[in-house]
């Protein structure tokens, strides 16, 4: 027995090691990251509860490509005034603490953990943890304003989340006060149920300033969302389209949560709405779904989607439309940030997550006048490697005072589109949101990004996490170390019983309040 599991370890290919925690008692415990039959899978073993083993990325090519991108110019430096001190150590002094090398680039605040769905995926609304976390409107802006402290750069990018956000009156008033305290970009996450039903609504937080709306979008076919969500809500997606174009609301954003055996079959056909209806419709965020618990190893096998499998579902569902080398990772804009920047002599965003974080692709979206798209990746008319190449040198000689006028014309070349090549060279001229704005508006992102659970969670991705929450004891915590770890300990610490909550308001915890 001895030789046979000796024999199967030499038979591996280290990738990596890193550390992850115990999915039982949450310890950091050592991982090993491997190569076999061309899968990329994370073992770790904790001394109390044994060993596991998961699925790190579905192909062991993509992730060696995708590895490319893993260079230290890629790497941030992280906060200049860190909120927390090095105690116990990553992932548990996360508040920033010193250590993490990526600042906010997307804040998010939970406004309530209140929901009018009882998704089945979901366990964590108020009607199944017995408690109210709903932050006040007061507490919620000392949130906003710590975000906006950050150095070296201010987070200007907010994103009101849940529960259901929708559930608040004051939701309109609060993305009011976002823009005022000085976020650029303010979006709503949102199943659509309210801004489909109340169009007086959805015009509040439009006037108020709402950037962009998140929608919760599983799939076309109405089915899915009995398995998903519990109930068929997909006539409420196609009303938020119907109402944004009422009120010329032109950017919003499809979440798809993918859930192998439910909805993979359908990221084609989610892509496709999207570019049918892409004179409101910015961007497709897929998010597969996260694990919790204890499973076995051949379970999470059949279970697990990657962002490989994401992206290949894409390119046998579009049959070639729309292929695997189309992506890049999604800290690609690194070398464009630094080049503006330099070229500015003014700091912009570095999105500088770890590269097996997620993917993403832009598409240019042609609609003919029978209803029917034609649909072209960005990178059949911009050679992207190219011009991230081009955007380094630009930016080492511009700082080295070398930089020849002819650079970026030169930079130019890279791109066959007249329209995209204006779009960009605007984007360069001005260095400006507006500017921004219109080249995304010209074009529909296709994304992914796979959020960690505590199964694959793996501390080297952690600490370069760019999406962090900010919560109401002064604290700004990672995603993936949020909904992990610290989710429960913090709702509790500032949550109402419902029975208490509901006296209260007079209200019902699914009710507008």
């Amino acid at each position: 027995m001895f030789i046979n599991i000796a024999s199967q370890y030499f038979l591996m290919k280290i990738v990596k090691e890193s550390k992850s925690l115990c999915p039982v008692c949450q310890k950091v415990i050592p991982m090993t990251v491997y190569e076999e039959d061309g899968v990329i899978w994370l073992k770790k073993e904790c001394p109390v509860h044994g060993v596991f083993e998961d699925v790190y990325w579905g192909d062991a090519k993509l992730y060696y490509w995708f590895a490319e991108w893993d260079q230290e110019k890629y790497v941030g430096t992280g906060l200049e005034n860190p909120r927390t001190k090095v105690e116990k150590g990553c992932p548990f002094d996360c508040g920033l603490c010193p250590n993490h090398k990526t600042y906010t680039i997307l804040g998010i605040i939970d406004v309530t953990n209140r929901c009018n769905l009882r998704c089945p995926i979901c366990f964590a609304h108020a009607g199944a943890s017995g408690y109210v976390y709903e932050p006040s409107f007061e507490q919620i802006v000392e949130m906003m304003k710590n975000l906006r402290a950050n150095r070296p750069w201010p987070c200007n990018a907010l994103q009101f989340s849940g529960g259901e956000p929708t559930l608040r009156n004051d939701l309109p008033e609060l993305v009011a006060e976002a823009k005022k305290l000085g976020f650029k970009w303010v979006c709503v996450d949102t199943n659509g149920i309210r801004v489909a039903e109340d169009i007086e609504y959805f015009k509040a937080l439009d006037d108020a300033g709402m950037s962009s709306l998140y929608l919760q979008f599983d799939s076309t076919r109405p089915e899915v969302y009995i398995k998903t969500r519990g109930r068929d809500i997909f006539k409420y997606k196609l009303k938020v389209i119907e109402n944004a174009r009422k009120l010329g609301f032109d950017s919003i954003v499809l979440v798809v949560t993918l859930a192998k055996g439910v909805n993979d079959q359908d990221m084609w056909d989610i892509i496709k709405f999207a570019a049918k209806n892409s004179d409101v419709i910015r961007c497709v965020n897929v998010q597969p779904i996260s694990f919790a618990g204890r499973a076995k190893r051949e379970e999470l096998k059949k279970m697990r989607i990657t962002i490989p499998d994401f992206m290949k579902l894409v390119e046998e569902q579009s049959e070639g439309v729309v292929k695997v080398e189309d992506f890049r990772p999604v800290n690609w804009p690194v070398p464009f940030a630094k080049m503006v920047g330099v070229l500015k002599n003014k700091h912009y965003p570095l999105f500088t997550a770890h590269p097996h974080c997620g993917s993403a692709t832009f598409i240019l979206v042609d609609r003919k006048e029978n209803g029917e798209v034609e649909i072209t990746p960005i990178t059949r008319v911009v050679d992207v490697d190219k011009l991230a190449e081009d955007c380094w040198k630009i930016a080492e000689e511009y700082k080295k005072g070398i930089l020849g006028k002819l650079s970026i014309v030169k930079l130019l070349r890279h791109i066959k589109s007249k329209v995209i090549r204006q779009l960009i060279a605007d984007v360069i001229k001005y260095g400006s949101y507006k500017a921004l704005g219109k080249f995304m508006r010209s074009i529909v992102m296709i994304g992914c990004m796979h959020f960690m659970d505590v199964w694959n969670f793996d501390l080297q991705r952690v600490e370069r996490c760019c999406i962090h929450y900010a919560v109401p004891d002064g604290r700004i915590i990672s995603f993936c170390t949020y909904n992990s770890i610290h989710r429960p300990r913090v709702e509790k610490k500032f949550a109402i019983p419902v029975e208490e909550w509901e006296k209260k308001t007079g209200k019902k915890v699914d009710e507008y309040a």
